[in-house]
């Protein structure tokens, strides 16, 4: 379902790579990583990669197919608030809101302390989430439709409650699979933290360990930067590791 934009991602990470790092990425992390959708391709291009996740089955997966590109147990089990590496790297990504996991203002600048301790200084973070915008009602429903083959997915997305005073969003989610021989479907509830843009820069700020390079959208066009605005939702945040290591990481 989440693989079928991966070429206009993976294509967006290296054109960040080469326009805000000059070219020089060639190791890079995954925090959150699930299945490694984009690491075991970018693996495949000839970068060195990392990554972790909560999920066994997941870090299974992804070390699986990362040993057919000759980087075999690269992903490990992890807390994406609190994880080290053995060495640091020089580009990390998350593009699919795996941040608003993180329920509180504390397991957020964990996260970000983290990810900072876990790249050289001047090291490129690029994360994807969704704002709340300030001059619009927040997308209540979305679905889309994904194919491979003989399988087919309609997703559905809506928001069965919010609170953004006290900052949560309980979403639903479900999946109708398609096959030549049956059909069935897969729901779940997921809690996810809300930011508008002023909430996200001072969680930035507070954690004290980057800075905002560029923004963009969720076309994936880094050669289009775009301004925030009180109607912006999707936005790509492009931060750079300043160095500092404030607190305790």
């Amino acid at each position: 379902m989440y693989g079928s934009d991966w070429k206009a991602e993976l294509d967006f990470l290296q054109d960040c790579f080469d326009k805000y790092a000059d070219g020089q990425v060639g190791t890079v992390f995954e925090p959150a990583c699930g299945t490694g959708r984009l690491l075991f391709r970018l693996a495949g291009l000839g970068f060195d990669v990392g990554g972790l996740d909560l999920n066994p089955a997941m870090v299974d997966y992804c070390n699986a197919r990362l040993e057919k590109h000759g980087r075999p147990g690269r992903v490990t089990l992890g807390d994406m608030t609190d994880f080290r590496v053995q060495r640091p790297y020089e580009a990390a990504f998350n593009l699919i809101n795996s941040f608003r996991h993180l329920t509180t203002e504390k397991a957020a600048i964990d996260h970000l302390r983290c990810v900072a301790r876990a790249l050289h200084p001047g090291g490129l973070y690029v994360l994807g989430l969704h704002l709340t915008p300030l001059d619009i009602e927040p997308l209540q429903e979305e679905s889309w439709p994904a194919r491979r083959g003989n399988l087919a997915v309609l997703s559905r997305l809506w928001i069965v409650s919010a609170d953004y005073q006290r900052r949560y969003e309980e979403v639903g989610m479900s999946y109708d699979v398609y096959t030549p021989t049956k059909q069935f479907r897969i729901e779940g509830r997921s809690r996810f933290r809300t930011y508008t843009a002023a909430q996200f820069e001072k969680t930035l700020k507070s954690a004290g360990v980057f800075e905002v390079v560029a923004t963009h959208d969720f076309g994936y066009d880094a050669g289009e930067d775009i301004e925030i605005q009180g109607e912006t939702e999707d936005i790509v945040y492009v931060l750079r590791a300043t160095g500092q290591r404030p607190g305790r990481l």
